[in-house]
């Protein structure tokens, strides 16, 4: 397994990361995602352990705090061979005191992910999503004070937009407090919407990106195709999936190419869009998924080939999609604005 430096930081992380939110299937929006118990769970923490991957991602909202629970429980004896990232922000209860970043929230919420989790420290804490009712400074103070008392090593973000990350590392490093080296973001064939603004910001800044849903809720895991029925196990048909609808014509227009990809390097579509992801700038991790041991088994795989400069091209041409202002009219001046070389057009 290959490892990369997050960000600006010295931590190294492998390029595959195991995403937990399968763990634990408390409500129906995760029991679409899967519903994974103790005993499941300890075979594929030894399974991904196994292939080298030793980072495994949770929050304390997925499935109400059982994730992390399960997690801790199947960790049991591991915690100096694996690092374990978690997020706070969003709500963990149906009052107005139950979510955020606050001072109060913060300190409340990462009591609670240590004890499910049944450990003394989080490798990286992540802002699960930018909260506009709090000062950033009140957030980025609460982590950088986390760091020092030594209940947190790293601290990242996750859904920001452009200027929430600029202006929350602007202000940590006006104070000299930690700042966030990661950003945990959606990306993949379909969601390119990252590469505008986040990706450059990344590179600039040294963020390192760690990428979830890298399949687009199983879009793009070979299950969709053309003059076919939905699949109706899936987890996107099955109220388990994220953000609006996607066009279905270019969705087929890529998986046409993964096709074409996939019987050429002998893999599968879905190992095909994984390792995609692990050719673009600022990725230091992708998230995968699994339900069971086979699915894991094959995501994993995903990091034991490189698809070539032609076949990266054929994909970021298929996937290629019009930006919004302000990113068209950037585009039409890659001289006061050089572009990576992956835009397709």
């Amino acid at each position: 397994m290959e490892y990369r430096q997050l960000g600006a930081s010295g931590l190294m992380v492998p390029v595959l990361s195991f995403g937990t939110g399968t763990f634990g299937g408390s409500n129906e929006f995760f029991k679409a995602w899967g519903n994974t118990q103790l005993d499941e769970a300890r075979a594929l923490v030894h399974q991904c352990l196994d292939a080298g991957a030793n980072f495994f991602d949770t929050a304390n909202t997925y499935s109400a705090g059982r994730s992390e629970e399960i997690l801790g429980e199947a960790l049991k004896g591991l915690r100096d061979r694996v690092l374990i990232s978690t997020k706070a922000t969003f709500n963990m209860g149906n009052g107005p005191l139950e979510q955020g970043s606050s001072r109060s929230q913060l300190l409340k919420q990462v009591e609670g992910s240590l004890k499910r989790l049944q450990t003394d420290y989080i490798d990286i804490y992540h802002m699960h999503g930018f909260d506009a009712n709090t000062p950033v400074e009140e957030t980025l103070k609460t982590l950088d004070t986390l760091v020092t008392s030594g209940k947190v090593r790293y601290i990242a973000c996750s859904n920001f937009s452009g200027w929430h990350l600029m202006k929350s590392l602007s202000v940590s490093e006006r104070y000299g407090w930690t700042k966030y080296v990661g950003h945990q973001v959606l990306y993949s064939l379909v969601d390119r919407e990252y590469e505008w603004e986040l990706m450059p910001l990344g590179l600039d800044q040294k963020i390192g990106a760690m990428v979830w849903s890298p399949l687009s809720s199983a879009l793009l895991s070979g299950k969709y195709r053309r003059n076919q029925p939905l699949p109706a196990d899936s987890r996107r048909q099955q109220g388990g999936a994220h953000g609006p609808e996607h066009d279905w014509e270019s969705l087929y227009k890529i998986v046409d190419v993964l096709d074409e990809i996939a019987t050429e390097t002998g893999r599968s579509v879905s190992q095909v869009a994984i390792n995609w992801l692990l050719q673009r700038p600022t990725v230091s991790n992708v998230i995968i998924g699994a339900r069971n041991a086979e699915q894991l088994k094959q995501n994993l795989a995903a990091a034991d080939f490189a698809l070539t400069t032609e076949q990266v091209k054929k994909l970021d041409v298929a996937s290629d999609r019009d930006p919004v202002y302000p990113y068209w009219h950037q585009r039409q001046n890659t001289v006061l604005n050089p572009l990576p070389p992956f835009y397709g057009k």
